[in-house]
This record gives structure tokens, C-alpha cells and sequence, in this order.
């Protein structure tokens, strides 16, 4: 049975500014859920946000209160072991909040993998990789130290695929940023853009089109994410791969864009879905639709990304990578031993559940009191 469940705020500083169309980030806040069972196993869960309410509905501290306050209640006493009838009730229940709702069954998939003494990618269908490539985002908005930055980690071989985060400045500022930074490291990386819903249908079209002549590989939700028939038109009007981000919130919206046509790639982002399992149906109706994968980040901490982590190893295609770079960013480490990336890629953990152990320490020094 669940014994107790805890949601902690861990405020923690970034390496450097984070700066996307809707915010600057400069420190990121963690929003860590552990789960005790009866038998002495407990899970951990993550719901972190990108950016407060700049970005979503929820912000860290009202995944706090809603799970404290109205899911936590609900499940006390509840036998742990059977997640599916546990996630059931909470959505029948609880009312949006994807966020909260990940975190605990994260948690929960931690524990019952733990329970069963196998990495939690065995219980969403069997890993298919130990490796993941990661993208890097370049967000300085500083174009030579973006190229600076790039070029350190082509280097030091942990990234060779760049996001930029674009949409603050004019639509011609940002494509010349862009196609310099493309200019200056050449065929040895895989440049991107992410212009997080900024642009007009209009300015999209010019955009994109100067992009996919410079040789950008991929276009990140361009415009809002409300406007579905747009974004169907730019997939269908350019070569270069048009990805939804914003406007895939789980199933239903990746149903509805596969039908339309709408984008040529899902960035799967396991909170963003609502969960795991919910995360695992995107990318089947992706599968089935012939639409291209990639596992994003909401800049999780490391248990998020190792959630994530364990999810996008069990996908068949992830021909476009994934972003689980969020640890990298942060200055603190509150692993014991902290994920592996090396060879331009992420180490899957192979140790039971998530296969990571926090460290309490750490932890308990960067929690918000």
C-alpha cells in the first residue's frame, strides 16, 4: 500500500541564462515526488516546469498544492503495485494537471520496477537502446558565443546537434543568428531552431524558408500552437521537418495532428503527455501515422530525465534524437552518482527503476523551505 507521499521544491541556478520566446531563466525550480510504500520501497517522480506560467497552466507551486491537497489524499492506503488502476482513478478524478499526474505515476512505475528488480523501461515494453543522442539548446541569443559554445562541446564529444531558441528578435535578426552559427560548424553538427509559437503563419513562411535553404534540419512549432491548420499548411509547403511541441498535450492532440497532417516530427515530452504511459501512446499513434519522434524536455532535473530517459529507449524510431540535456544545465548534482553522457549520447540507466539514487544531502540543502 502507499504509506505517504512527499512533493519537494528544490530551487537550484543555471549555468548560464535560458532564454527562450516566453522566458529567461536564470535558476530552475525541481518538483520532486516520492512515493513510501508499505514495504519499505519508495519511487521517485518529477514535475518540472519550464518557466512557471510564462510556458503552461501549471507552475511548481501549484503542482505542490493540487497534489498535496487533492490527489495525495486520494491515494494513501491504495495498493501500490497496481499503477494502472491508481493512474485510473486519478484521472478520473483530477481534472487537467498533466504535470502532477506524471510525477506520481513516474514514482509509482519507480517503485513497482524496484519491487520487481528490473529498470523501469522493462515495464513499458523492453528497452531497445542503452544510448541516447542529446541535443544541446544554444539560448544565449550571443551569436558568437553560441559558436563558441557548440564548438566546446563538438570538442569534448558530448553534443553534436544544437537547438536555438529564436522568436524574441525580428524574423531576419534571428534567421541571420541562426544561419552563422549554421555557417560555422558546418557538416559537423545537426543545427535546429525552436521558435516556441513566436511567429505569424507569415512570418513562418519567410522564416522557414530562408532556414531550410541555409540548411537547417528541423523547425520546432513556429507558430501557436492553437493554430493546427497552419501548421499543417507550413508541413505541407516545406521540405525541412516541421515539429509540434506546444500543441501536443498527450494522445488526443497527437491523434488530431497525425490526422491533419499537421507536423512532420512529435517532440514527445513525458509531462507535457501526462505520464509515461500516456507519453508511450504519442509515439505509437506517431508510429502508425509515419511521424517522425523526437524525446523532448520540459529541462528536468535527473529524475525526470531518467524517467524519460527509460521511456524513449523502448521507441522503435527516434530518428531525430532527443533534448535530455536538462541536468547539464543545472549547478548542482543531486545524484550519487550523476548520468552518464558520453559519445554524444546518454546512458541509459540499467539498474532497477529509475536506476538512480538521490542524494539526500544535496537535496535537503537545495530544498525550499
Amino acid at each position: 500500500m502507499i504509506r505517504s507521499i512527499e512533493t519537494i521544491l528544490a530551487d537550484v541556478p543555471t549555468i548560464r541564462p535560458h532564454r527562450l520566446s516566453v522566458a529567461t531563466m536564470h535558476t530552475q525550480t525541481l518538483v520532486l515526488v516520492r512515493v513510501l510504500c508499505e514495504d519499505g520501497i519508495e519511487g521517485w517522480g518529477e514535475a518540472t516546469t519550464i518557466g512557471g506560467l510564462n510556458y503552461g497552466e501549471e507552475s511548481p507551486e501549484s503542482v505542490k498544492v493540487n497534489i498535496d491537497t487533492h490527489i495525495a489524499p486520494l491515494l494513501i492506503g491504495a495498493d501500490a503495485r497496481n499503477v494502472a488502476a491508481v493512474m485510473a482513478k486519478i484521472r478520473k478524478t483530477i481534472q487537467g494537471n498533466r504535470f502532477a499526474k506524471c510525477a506520481i505515476e513516474t514514482a509509482l512505475l519507480d517503485a513497482q520496477a524496484k519491487r520487481l528488480n528490473i529498470p523501469l523501461s522493462e515495464l513499458l515494453g523492453g528497452r531497445l537502446r542503452d544510448a541516447l543522442p542529446v541535443a544541446w539548446t544554444l539560448a544565449s541569443g550571443d551569436t558568437v558565443r553560441d559558436i563558441a559554445e557548440a564548438e566546446m562541446m563538438l570538442e569534448a564529444r558530448r553534443h553534436r546537434i544544437f537547438k536555438l531558441k529564436i522568436g524574441l528578435r525580428s524574423v531576419a535578426d534571428d534567421v541571420a543568428h541562426v544561419l552563422a552559427i549554421k555557417r560555422a560548424l558546418g557538416e559537423a553538427a545537426s543545427v535546429r531552431v525552436d521558435v516556441n509559437q513566436a511567429w505569424s503563419e507569415r512570418d513562418a513562411v519567410n522564416g522557414i524558408a530562408a532556414l531550410e535553404a541555409g540548411g537547417i534540419d528541423l523547425i520546432e512549432q513556429p507558430i501557436r500552437a492553437e493554430h493546427k491548420a497552419g501548421l499543417a499548411r507550413l508541413a505541407t509547403r516545406f521540405a525541412v521537418p516541421i515539429m509540434a511541441d506546444e500543441a501536443l498535450h498527450g494522445p488526443r492532440d497527437a491523434f488530431e495532428l497525425a490526422a491533419a497532417a499537421a507536423a512532420d516530427v512529435f517532440a514527445v515530452k513525458i509531462a507535457q503527455s501526462g505520464g509515461l504511459t500516456q507519453a508511450q501512446q504519442v509515439g505509437a499513434i506517431a508510429g502508425l501515422a509515419g511521424i517522425g519522434l523526437y524525446g523532448g524536455t520540459m529541462l528536468e532535473g535527473a529524475v525526470g530525465t531518467a524517467a524519460s530517459a527509460q521511456l524513449f529507449a523502448t521507441f522503435a524510431n527516434l530518428e531525430f534524437g532527443t533534448e535530455l540535456f536538462g541536468p547539464l544545465l543545472l549547478t548542482e548534482e543531486l545524484l550519487v552518482e550523476p548520468l552518464v553522457y558520453r559519445d554524444f549520447m546518454l546512458q541509459v540507466p540499467n539498474k532497477p527503476g529509475l536506476g538512480i539514487e538521490i542524494d539526500r544531502e544535496k537535496l535537503s540543502a537545495l530544498r525550499r523551505k
